[in-house]
């Protein structure tokens, strides 16, 4: 590993720790050339997901767009970032599971709002009505029922 200091190449790990329920590690190294402290993540290579949207187009797996649709279902409820956090992680988690390089946006908006109707019933109605599209009252009634 290169110092990011002097770019010596002699450094020792002094602390190891697991970080994200196991799927990485983070190490506090000193080099020996310059002596000073630095941090390294090591994680597991990501494989690429590709979802498959309605029309057929296909696009790689987001997180961050994954999160701005439950940050929009949130909005002003009581659910912490942390928690948002964590249905982002498992959903991830859940479609990698399935071992295929593509996953439907269906399978996402399902495995999303399975999560969020244990969560917040208000927010899971929210997302429900954009990834459903709802186009009126009736749309709201059926899913309450």
């Amino acid at each position: 590993m290169k110092c990011p200091f002097c770019a010596g190449t002699d450094t020792e790990v002094l602390e190891s720790r697991v970080v994200e329920d196991g799927g990485g590690i983070r190490r506090r190294r000193e080099c020996k050339k310059c002596g000073k402290r630095f941090t390294t993540f090591e994680k597991v290579r990501d494989t690429i997901l590709w979802v498959v949207k309605k029309g057929g187009r296909r696009e790689s797996f987001d997180r961050e767009k994954v999160k701005r649709g439950i940050l929009r279902a949130i909005e002003k409820r009581p659910v912490s970032l942390e928690l948002v956090d964590d249905i982002v992680n498992e959903v991830e988690r859940e479609m990698l599971k399935r071992e295929k390089e593509e996953v439907s946006s269906r399978a996402i908006g399902e495995a999303v709002l399975k999560r969020l109707k244990k969560i917040d019933r208000v927010a899971w109605l929210r997302f429900a009505s954009v990834y459903l599209e709802f186009e009126d009252l009736t749309d709201f009634e059926k899913a309450i029922r």
